[in-house]
């Protein structure tokens, strides 16, 4: 098997997009209403925290990813069963930010074009990503991730020069009490996206210089969940926290916003870019550490799994669920107590308490 390698620069792009990711889609923390800045601004330090306890269970064994730290606590076959269900979750998450672009791309983009030519093209090109190996997807992320940014920066001030923002939509602050922040941090905004993060157990391993990249790794998930607040200032401010919670897709709806000398108008594409980049990032993300597992189960190069999975991926996003409402319900309050829980933290924690005391033990008796 050939062995792929990525920078810190590659890796701290990768970090950034896939936190920001389908969170632009639908936006995070509106149900904090005023305060939903505030509310991912401290799900960041959380983030944080979570974020580094994957990290540091790979550093204790740099040269394994996810699926052979299960082997090294637990015997092979358990390792596979247990492979084999976090392989089907990134799948199964992968195949809901396809849906996720498919449902703003037909909606609000692409009104007349089949939800499902959408859904293939979309699986298609990330197949082709991920068949020409992490490393191109680690290099595109790395050169598209800076106009990423500048067009947020861009749209700021555009939605600043069109007067389409007020700070009174952010007043009073925690003008509704304590408990709706803790409501709206948990699950949902620590497991997404941070919790999410698991599956760069998959990728750290991969990274040139790993040891050197404890900073870089935690600058771009500070970062991440600095512009995830900016976005939702954004969102919050010119849009006003009822509007934004009632919007399908609300960072498309404050881009729309901008008029400026009835000239600088419809700027969709901006939002459009930022949000499909993040989707393609994700989603390749997920797909790849699902494929890392079944490379593991069956000790077969992932590439040999990529188009079929793919067009799995595609068919399933469909399935998915019928409706809209029906996706979105699911996503934020179904599969974080029933899937995210046990894979995100559970399990990790688990492993980390077997690694330390293996690891722990067989120092000793080295010393000795």
């Amino acid at each position: 098997m050939l062995t792929e390698r990525i920078s810190l620069t590659q890796l701290f792009a990768l970090i950034l997009a896939f936190n920001l990711g389908s969170s632009l889609v639908f936006g995070i923390g509106l149900e904090a209403r005023e305060d939903s800045w505030l509310v991912i601004l401290l799900s960041t330090f959380i983030g944080v925290i979570v974020a580094f306890f994957y990290f540091k269970i790979i550093y204790m064994l740099p040269d394994k990813n996810l699926y052979q730290i299960l082997e090294y606590c637990f015997s092979r076959p358990v390792a596979i069963i247990i492979s084999f269900i976090y392989a089907v979750y990134f799948f199964y998450i992968a195949a809901r930010i396809v849906r996720d672009f498919s449902e703003l791309t037909s909606a609000a983009i692409l009104p007349v074009t089949p939800i499902e030519f959408i859904s293939l093209t979309l699986t298609v090109l990330l197949g082709y990503i991920l068949y020409l190996g992490i490393e191109v997807l680690g290099r595109t992320t790395e050169v598209l991730t800076p106009y990423s940014i500048f067009f947020l920066l861009l749209l700021i001030i555009f939605l600043y020069g069109s007067r389409s923002m007020s700070l009174e939509n952010i007043q009073p602050v925690m003008g509704r009490g304590v408990g709706i922040f803790i409501k709206s941090m948990f699950p949902y905004e620590v497991a997404r996206p941070y919790g999410e993060m698991v599956v760069f157990m998959c990728i750290l391993p991969l990274v040139r210089n790993f040891k050197d990249s404890r900073l870089t790794y935690l600058v771009s998930v500070v970062s991440s969940g600095l512009f995830l607040t900016l976005t939702s200032l954004l969102i919050t401010t010119s849009l006003g926290s009822n509007i934004a919670l009632r919007a399908n897709f609300p960072l498309l709806s404050a881009t729309r916003l901008v008029s400026i000398g009835e000239f600088i108008e419809r700027i969709d594409v901006i939002s459009v870019f930022m949000i499909m980049l993040g989707v393609l990032v994700k989603s390749s993300v997920f797909i790849y550490g699902g494929l890392k597992g079944l490379e593991y189960i069956f000790k077969l190069p992932y590439r040999y799994f990529v188009m079929p999975m793919i067009f799995i991926i595609s068919v399933f996003s469909i399935f998915i669920s019928r409706y809209f409402a029906d996706h979105v319900y699911e996503g934020l309050r179904v599969i974080h107590y029933f899937l995210s829980m046990p894979l995100q933290f559970m399990l990790p924690i688990l492993l980390y308490l077997i690694v330390l005391v293996k690891t722990s033990v067989k120092g000793s008796s080295v010393s000795k």
